[in-house]
This record gives C-alpha cells, structure tokens and sequence, in this order.
C-alpha cells in the first residue's frame, strides 16, 4: 500500500485567509483520503469560514499542548482556545495573531522534529503581526532554519511551468549587495540541484542562474557582480558536476524555463524570482524551503486582509501546497525504506 503521511497545518495569522483556505482545501475528500492531518490553529475561526463557505466540519478537537504520536481521526485540530479573537473583526495585523500564530508553527516544527508528522504546511501569516509580537523573525523561512537548527536554507517556488530558488530572501533591496557572495549563490544552487535530483525525478537538473544587474552586467556595462560573485559560483557548482550556466538576464531567462529549455533557476533577490513565478502560476505554484531536516511548504499568497470573511479567497495554492507536502512525504519514506543503511533523505 502506498504510505499515508500525517501532514500538520499551521493556520496562519487568524486575521488572514488562512482559516478559509486551510478548510476550502481540506474539504476536498480526495485530498482527505490521501494523508492524516494535524491542523494548529483556532476551531472559533475555521468553524466560522466552514460556516461561511457551507461545509460539514470534518474535524475532531484536541487542546492546545496535546503531543501524541498517533491520532484517531483523520484530521484532528490543535484547538488554542486560550485565544478569543474574531478574524473578520480585525482584518489587519496585530499582536495577539503575531503571538498566535507563532505558537501554531512552533509546535508543528516541534512536532516535526519529534516525528509526530511527515511535514509542515504553514498557512500565511503577517510579518507585521510577528513584529508587533516581539518576534524578529522575517518570515518562516528564518524560523523554520533556527527551531531545527538547519546551517543553510534557500527558499524554492515550485508549480505551474517554473521552478526557482532563490539567493537572497527577505532582505530590502539595498541589503541584496550585503549578502550577495560566491556561497550566498553556491549554496542554493547546490540545494535546488539535490531537490530537483532526489524530490522531482529529474536525473541531470539544468539549472539556469540569473544575473544581478540589467542585462546579467553586460561585460561589466553595468556593474561587475556577475564577474565576481556569480560566474565563480557557477563554476563551483560545475566542478561539483552540477549542470548550471549563466549568468542570464532576469527579463528573458524565465522565458526558456517556461518552454522547457532549462529546469530551474536560482534568482538573486526576491522579486526577480517571485514576480514570473506569480505571474506565470500564482494559483499552482508553493513555497519550498530547502535545507531543513523536515519538509515544509506553504501556498504563494499573503495574508489577503482585504477579503477575509467574504469568502473570496481561493484554496488552489494552499491546496498544491499540501498536495505537495503529501507527494514529498511518501517518496522521502519509500527512499528512506529501501536504503539498507536507514539513510533519511532530507531537501538540500
């Protein structure tokens, strides 16, 4: 039989779409019958979009602190009730849902670690809302690398007709040239190669890799980090037989990656990478971390303060997040099992 993975779902900032998406994706039965889920998150608000969207609830309740290793049910909800707040009532960021939703992942990584799930899907949450908290955290990316201790990460977006990792993460545009170095491109690369290799069947990855400034520098017209810091890079992961090439202008490369010449693509910065992703599959695509000891992917979109309660948000990228989440879990266990030496396969 085909492994069934227990999946834990974090709900994200309760202001946010996240307690509408999580239940529109989770009340697709197919989905259902493919994995056990653990849901953190609060039943006050998922009750209320289940009601919204007319669905059945369809899960059972546990307090907030239960760590068991095994559920009875299909899909159980981490109730923190100690939390009373109406999500359609706020609509915007604040404390309360920084500290809720904070405590949602923390105990779905922890939970992780312990190997009570198979992976982590985290449903949006509100920077803002974390930093209002008292939390410094940018994003989950940066969290999920300290909670399990992971040396490296890189962040990959995979769905619709591109893949792409990315080199720097949630840093403002001027802080790019401080953390843009030789490792700061090898290390995604190397990670998006292993990730293409082992979780997506491709045998020889091409992975095309983008240059920083107009026109990949244009022979130094225009700046000289792609003699510098990306073209050295690109040659370490050759000499480590990684089919990379480049350093390619941002404006055409994403082009070939959607016709098929090229794999995949490590980005620069942020938005070089995320707006042809969005572009091109924003209801498809999902967010990858790369590096962790666990598997964690979560939906493309944001926290959509403006249409919470009306019903209008879409499930479609939470839905291939999880799907995702689903896929990696069973083909990590079924490599895991056939290796003699119990070696356990992670991403990066």
């Amino acid at each position: 039989m085909t492994y069934r993975p227990t999946i834990a779902i974090t709900m994200g900032d309760p202001s946010g779409i996240g307690p509408e998406v999580v239940v529109k994706a989770l009340s697709d039965a197919q989905l259902r019958h493919r994995a056990k889920f653990v849901i953190y998150g609060m039943n006050e608000l998922l009750t209320y979009a289940a009601d919204t969207a007319e669905f059945d609830v369809f899960w059972w309740r546990a307090p907030a602190g239960t760590r068991q290793p095994v559920f009875p049910h299909d899909v159980v909800l981490i109730d923190y009730d100690d939390y009373s707040i109406l999500g359609t009532a706020l609509r915007e960021p604040s404390k309360i849902g920084g500290e809720a939703s904070m405590r949602f992942c923390v105990d779905a990584i922890d939970a992780a670690i312990a190997g009570h799930v198979d992976a982590v899907v985290t449903a949006p949450i509100a920077k803002e809302s974390w930093k209002l908290a008292g939390y410094k955290f940018p994003g989950h990316t940066e969290l999920f690398q300290q909670r399990t201790h992971a040396r490296h990460v890189a962040m990959m977006f995979a769905g619709g007709p591109i893949r792409c990792a990315l080199a720097t993460t949630h840093v403002p545009l001027l802080g790019v040239w401080n953390q843009l170095n030789i490792g700061a491109v090898f290390r995604p690369l190397e990670m998006l190669h292993h990730a293409l290799v082992e979780w997506f069947d491709i045998a020889s990855p091409r992975i095309a890799v983008c240059g920083l400034n107009p026109h990949a520098g244009e022979n130094g017209q225009f700046g000289d980090e792609e003699e510098r810091i990306i073209r050295p890079a690109i040659r370490m992961a050759r000499d480590q037989g990684i089919n990379a090439t480049g350093p390619y202008p941002g404006d055409t490369i994403f082009l070939q990656i959607r016709d098929g010449l090229f794999d995949a693509a490590v980005a620069m910065y942020h938005d070089q990478g995320l707006i042809p992703v969005k572009l091109l599959g924003f209801d498809r695509s999902v967010n990858l971390t790369l590096g962790l000891p666990i598997i964690r992917t979560s939906p493309d979109h944001g926290t959509a303060f403006d249409i919470v309660g009306k019903n209008r948000a879409r499930p479609d990228s939470m839905r291939a997040a999880i799907s995702m989440a689903i896929d990696l879990a069973i083909r990590k266990h079924t490599k895991n099992a056939a290796r003699p030496d119990s070696a356990v396969i992670n991403p990066g």
